[in-house]
C-alpha cells in the first residue's frame, strides 16, 4: 500500500482492514441481498448501450473529495460541454464520483445526497444535465462503504433499493467501486447490481471498477458495459505508462457494449507535458478506452481543449467496429500500435516511450492493410493527408505519439507525398566543442517531392552551420536529402536541455507547398570524471518516475523532492544511490568513456512485503543487464553491466507487470566506472 492518502491506498487499506477483521473476529461476510421475486435472473447484457466507449467527465482526478465538488461544478461542466463543443464532439456523460452522499442512510435505508454539496438533490442536477442533451452518472461501491475514509454508504446488501433510487433520480451511468467488499465474491457482487439495474427498467451504463483484481475481462462481458483493468491512474508519466502496458494485451476482450477500461483521463491536470497528454489521449483512443475527462474544465487551458476536442482522434476511439488496438512492435521503447477501423483503414500510433527523439517505423502490410500501389495517410494531430508507398514512419519526440490513419485509397495521388524529417544522432553537446549532426528528409510517397529545403535553428548565441547541401530539386520515392550540420554551444553554456528546430518544405507534383517542423532537444553535457563515481553525484540527461521525483541518496517519497528516507534493502542501509518508483528511467551521459555499472537493487524496506519491480541497465539501445522481477520479500540483488563504448547509460525500473502500487525501487550504491 502506498503511504500517500490516495484513493488507491485508502480503498486498499479499507479492504485490508476488512479482511483482517474477518480473520481475527471470525465474522461471516454478509450475504448478497436477494432480488425481488419479480426480478429477472441473470439477464444477458445485450441492451444496445455503450456500443462505442463512453465519453464524458468525472470529477475525481481533479477534485477528489474537496469542497469544490458540488452542484455548481457539475452544472458548469454540463454548460461547458455545450459551449465549448465537447458535446458536439461526442462527450455526453457528466459523472459524480465519491463523496456526493451523507455518511449515513436515512431511517428508511435510503441514500441521502449531501445537502451542502447538492442542496437541490441529485434529481435536480440530473434534470439540469438532461435539459442540455447530456446524461448523468453516479458512483457507489460494491461494499458496505465507499472508498473514501469518511465512510459513505456502499450498496452491498442494498443493491435493489439503491438502483431504484438512481433510476428515480434519472441516473444514466453507474460507476461501481470495490472497497469494503467484505470478502464477497466479485462476480456475485457485480452480477447482483447488474440485475438490480436491469430491474429498474431504466437504461443505465454499468461501469465495473474492481481494479482488474479478478480479471473481469474474462467474465464480465454479460455483467457490465466496461470494467477497470488496472488500479487507479495518477497524473504522472510513469502511472500512465504502467496502465498502458497492462491494458494493451487485453484487446481480444473488448468490443461494442463491453470495453476494457484503463481508467479516466488526466489530460490537463498539470502533472505531464502537453506532448505527454497528447500521447495519453492518442493511446487511450487507439485502445478503444472510455474517454472520461478528469480535469476541471472551468480552469482548462486552450491546449487542453485542443487535445480533448480533437475529433479526428476521437473518431478512432468511437469507431463502430469497436476493435481495441494491438501491438505490432515494441522494441527499445519504440511502440507501434494499430487499430482496425470499420472502413478498412488502420489507425496507427507511433509511440516513443523513451526520453529522446526516436525514429519509429512500420509498413502498411505490417498493420494489416492489403497490398496496394500507394496509400493515403492522414496525420490526426497535424490534420493533413499525404500519400505513401507503404512505409509509415516518423521521428517522434520524447514521450510523443504520432497518430495516423492509413488506407488503401484509390484517390491517393491527389495528396502530396509523405516525407519523413529526422536527425540521425542525439544532439549531445559539450560546450565549446563542435558536434556534427545529420538531418534526413526522406520521400515516403509514391510521387516525387520537389523543391526540397531544410533548415536547422538553435538557441540564440549557438553556432549552427550547414556543411552540405540543404536543398534538392526533386526526391523520388525512397530517396533522401541528407544534410550535415556543425552545432556548437558557446563555452560556459550550463548543462541542460535546449530547443532545436528542424524545419523543411517541399512541393507536390501539382505545386502545393507542404511545410514540416520537427521540434528537437539538444543536451549540453559534461563527460563523467575518470575513475568511479556514484550515480547520485552525476547529472542526468532525463528522469521519469511513477510517483514523485527521482531522489538522490534516499528512497522515493512519492511526493515532493527530499521526502525520502535512507536507502534500505533487507535491513542494510546504504549511504548512496538513487531512489525511484516504477515506471522509472534515468539517463546519464557517459561519452563512450565508461566501462561498468554496478549496484545493489531491490524494493526498499519502507514498503514492507509490498511492491514488485524489475531492474534494467541499457547501454545506448542495448540491454546490458536485467534482474527479472524482484519483490519486497526478497533480499538485495547485485547487478553488474558492461557499458563499454556507450554514449548514454539508462537505468530503468519496470513495474513487474502488476501495476505501480508500492513499487519503491532502490539503485543502492550505484556506481559508474570510467
Amino acid at each position: 500500500m502506498r503511504h500517500l492518502p490516495t484513493r488507491t491506498s485508502l480503498r486498499r487499506v479499507a479492504g485490508a482492514l476488512t479482511a483482517g477483521l474477518l480473520c481475527t473476529a471470525g465474522l461471516a461476510a454478509p450475504a448478497v441481498a436477494a432480488p425481488p421475486a419479480a426480478a429477472p435472473t441473470a439477464p444477458a447484457l445485450d441492451d444496445g448501450l455503450a456500443l462505442t466507449p463512453p465519453m464524458g467527465f468525472n470529477n475525481w482526478n481533479s477534485t477528489h473529495c474537496r469542497a469544490d465538488f458540488d452542484e455548481s461544478m457539475v452544472k458548469a461542466i454540463a454548460d461547458i460541454f455545450v459551449t465549448k463543443g465537447l458535446k458536439a464532439s461526442g462527450y455526453q456523460y457528466v459523472n459524480l464520483d465519491d463523496c456526493w452522499a451523507l455518511p449515513s442512510r436515512d431511517a428508511d435505508g435510503r441514500l441521502v445526497p449531501d445537502p451542502a454539496r447538492f442542496p437541490n438533490g441529485i434529481k435536480a442536477v440530473a434534470d439540469y444535465v438532461h435539459d442540455r442533451g447530456l446524461k448523468l452518472g453516479i458512483y457507489t461501491s460494491a461494499g458496505s462503504k465507499t472508498c473514501n475514509s469518511a465512510g459513505f454508504p456502499g450498496a452491498l446488501g442494498h443493491e435493489y433499493s439503491d438502483a431504484r433510487q438512481f433510476a428515480d433520480w434519472g441516473v444514466d451511468y453507474l460507476k461501481y467501486d470495490n472497497c469494503n467488499n467484505q470478502g464477497v465474491d466479485a462476480k456475485a457482487r457485480y452480477t447482483t447490481m447488474r440485475d438490480a439495474l436491469k430491474a429498474t427498467g431504466r437504461p443505465i451504463v454499468y461501469s465495473i471498477c474492481e481494479w482488474g483484481e479478478n480479471k473481469p475481462w474474462e467474465w464480465a462481458a454479460d455483467v457490465g458495459h466496461l470494467w477497470r483493468t488496472t488500479g487507479d491512474i495518477s497524473d504522472s508519466w510513469g502511472s500512465m505508462l504502467s496502465i498502458l502496458k497492462q491494458n494493451l494485451p487485453l484487446a481480444e476482450h473488448a468490443g461494442p457494449g463491453h470495453w476494457n477500461d484503463p481508467d479516466m483521463l488526466e489530460v490537463g491536470n498539470g502533472g505531464m507535458t502537453d506532448t505527454e497528454y497528447r500521447s495519453h489521449f492518442s493511446l487511450w483512443s487507439v485502445m478503444a478506452a472510455p474517454l472520461l475527462i478528469g480535469t476541471d474544465l472551468r480552469k482548462a487551458s486552450d491546449a487542453t481543449y485542443d487535445i480533448l476536442g480533437n475529433r479526428e482522434v476521437i473518431a478512432v476511439d468511437q469507431d463502430p467496429l469497436g476493435r481495441q488496438g494491438t501491438v505490432v512492435s515494441s522494441e527499445g521503447g519504440r511502440w507501434v500500435v494499430a487499430k482496425e477501423m470499420a472502413d478498412g483503414s488502420r489507425a496507427v500510433a507511433l509511440f516513443n516511450e523513451s526520453g529522446r527523439a526516436r525514429r519509429i517505423a512500420t509498413t502498411a502490410g505490417a498493420v494489416g492493410l492489403p497490398a496496394a500501389r500507394a496509400y493515403t495517410q492522414r496525420d490526426l494531430w497535424q490534420h493533413r493527408s499525404s500519400n505513401t508507398a507503404g512505409t509509415v514512419s516518423a521521428t517522434v519526440p520524447a514521450h510523443g505519439t504520432v497518430l495516423v490513419r492509413v488506407a488503401a485509397d484509390r484517390a491517393w495521388a491527389k495528396y502530396p507525398p509523405a516525407v519523413e524529417l529526422g536527425l540521425d544522432a542525439d544532439a549531445l553537446v559539450e560546450a565549446g566543442t563542435p558536434v556534427t549532426l545529420t538531418s534526413t528528409l526522406t520521400d515516403l510517397g509514391r510521387t516525387p517531392a520537389g523543391r526540397v529545403r531544410v533548415r536547422l535553428t538553435g538557441p540564440e548565441g549557438w553556432t549552427v552551420k550547414a556543411t552540405s547541401p540543404t536543398t534538392a530539386a526533386s526526391l523520388p520515392t525512397g530517396r533522401s536529402l541528407r544534410t550535415r550540420w556543425s552545432l556548437t554551444a558557446p563555452p560556459g553554456t550550463p548543462t541542460g536541455s535546449y530547443d532545436l528546430t528542424l524545419a523543411a518544405s517541399h512541393r507536390s507534383p501539382a505545386g502545393v507547398r507542404v511545410d514540416s517542423v520537427l521540434p528537437l532537444t539538444a543536451n549540453v553535457v559534461l563527460p563523467p570524471p575518470p575513475g568511479t563515481s556514484g550515480f547520485g553525484d552525476l547529472p542526468w540527461l532525463s528522469a521519469t518516475n511513477g510517483w514523485g521525483p527521482v531522489e538522490r541518496d534516499t528512497s522515493n517519497g512519492e511526493q515532493a523532492a527530499g521526502d525520502g528516507r535512507p536507502l534500505t534493502l533487507g535491513g542494510v542501509v546504504y549511504a548512496e544511490g538513487l531512489g525511484v518508483h516504477a515506471e522509472s528511467a534515468v539517463e546519464f551521459y557517459t561519452g563512450e568513456a565508461c566501462e561498468t555499472v554496478t549496484a545493489d537493487v531491490g524494493v526498499d524496506d519502507e514498503k514492507g512485503a509490498a511492491g514488485s519491480v524489475a531492474f534494467e541497465v541499457w547501454a545506448d539501445d542495448t540491454k546490458a543487464a536485467a534482474t527479472g522481477v524482484l519483490t519486497g520479500t526478497m533480499a538485495a540483488q547485485p547487478v553488474t553491466a558492461d557499458v563499454t563504448g556507450a554514449r548514454v547509460v539508462r537505468l530503468v525500473v519496470t513495474d513487474g507487470g502488476d501495476g505501480i502500487d508500492s513499487d519503491h525501487a532502490d539503485w543502492a550504491n550505484a556506481r559508474l566506472s570510467c
